[in-house]
């Protein structure tokens, strides 16, 4: 018999790659029986399925061999039209041909991490912060460094040490209505780390995926806008969770010359994000009122946050603490010194409920006492149901 040679070994990359344990969660509480709490859905109830349905009728009746065939990586020049005019009624200076159309705001990720990152490079990123962000960051050797928060977001009076020891090349965070906490960067702490980025010459990554989806308080200006940071912010926006995220739709906003970058690094992937999608997107924003559904959108995420919030005063144990978001998805639970919540996850979907442990969340040493908790996905009713199933794995 031929001696054979086993195949090489995997990359780096390959090897770095670490599962979701949020996907890992789904997985788990596939049953129907079983109450939700962990992955990051919007209400589906909210997705606009006549209007969406139509929009891709018109699309496919109209124009549709424009829609069925290759088109530009730098996304449909309607769609990026659309999105600019928005950005700029917020208050952005954004035109179209910054703006570059991704298969979802997490590919943005994925391009720019590739595109403004070397392997050995440092990111500075909210600990907490977005789990899937630490794994595109471990995926491609970058090194991420936790930068200490609280109520208020990243502590921007830690940054210059920080940036001192590491000398980090960009900061990435979700200022608004953070993904796992639900906090949001205070106006005055943007102010700040828009002033040390310009003073220390590092890059800003704004994640946005959750800003239009205020219920209370005032809106606060992206760091983008800030005049100190507009030429050295990249700002990721998303369809999914005030559209649809079937359609997987995100982009980018960024420096002329990152944007280029981007748009080649993406030539190399996928040429170009599905074009029947975004012409249907494009439709959609044309021919229906966006505003009004997400009027809709907020009334219904603060009942049920509300919902969510009351339900755990009546359950979590004494010396816990929860935050109290102005928006978005999600719940951040810090429970009493002591508790693992990776431990009482299986236990929890014995109960028919799951939730996501928050350790993973954390680019250094992770609280094995933390957890998020999403009230997007679930009526009032649901959710106090789901919550008095957890009662028992505090007591």
């Amino acid at each position: 018999m031929q001696h054979t040679v086993p195949p090489p070994a995997l990359s780096f990359r390959g090897t770095a790659a670490e599962s979701s344990v949020i996907r890992e969660a789904l997985a788990l509480t596939a049953r129907p029986e079983v109450i939700s709490f962990a992955g990051g859905l919007p209400a589906s109830e909210l997705i606009d399925t006549d209007g969406i349905r139509a929009s891709y009728d018109h699309v496919l009746s109209r124009g549709p061999h424009r829609a069925l065939q290759y088109s530009f990586t730098e996304g449909d020049p309607v769609l990026r039209e659309t999105i600019a005019a928005r950005l700029v009624r917020d208050g952005l200076a954004a035109h179209p041909d910054r703006l570059l159309v991704t298969t979802g705001s997490q590919q943005a990720l994925a391009l720019l991490t590739g595109v403004l990152l070397e392997p050995g490079d440092t990111v500075l990123v909210e600990d907490p912060t977005y789990l899937a962000a630490l794994q595109c960051f471990g995926r491609a050797g970058v090194r991420a460094v936790p930068v200490p928060t609280d109520a208020e977001g990243v502590d921007v009076t830690a940054l210059p040490g920080l940036v001192a020891a590491h000398r980090p090349k960009a900061v990435y965070l979700v200022p608004t209505f953070q993904n796992p906490t639900g906090r949001t960067l205070s106006a005055d702490r943007r102010a700040a780390l828009a002033r040390h980025a310009a003073r220390h010459g590092f890059w800003i990554i704004e994640d946005d995926p959750y800003g239009e989806l205020r219920f209370r308080g005032e809106h606060l200006p992206r760091i983008a806008q800030l005049p100190d940071a507009a030429d050295r912010t990249v700002l990721l926006g998303s369809f999914s969770k005030i559209l649809s995220p079937g359609m997987r739709l995100g982009w980018l906003h960024a420096p002329a010359q990152v944007r280029r970058a981007c748009a080649v690094a993406k030539q190399s992937l996928d040429l170009h994000t599905s074009a029947v999608d975004q012409a249907a997107a494009a439709r959609y924003l044309a021919a229906y009122d966006l505003d009004a559904h997400l009027g809709r959108c907020r009334t219904m995420y603060a009942e049920r946050c509300a919902a969510l919030l009351d339900a755990l005063d009546g359950v979590l144990p004494q010396g816990s603490w929860c935050s109290r978001p102005d928006g978005g998805m999600f719940v951040w639970v810090r429970l009493p010194d002591g508790y693992d919540t990776a431990r009482l996850l299986p236990r929890a979907v014995e109960h028919d409920v799951a939730f996501v442990p928050g350790a993973p969340f954390f680019a250094g040493e992770g609280d094995p006492a933390t957890l998020r908790l999403s009230f997007a996905a679930h009526d009032p009713v649901v959710i106090a149901k789901g919550v008095a199933r957890l009662a028992p794995l505090f007591g």
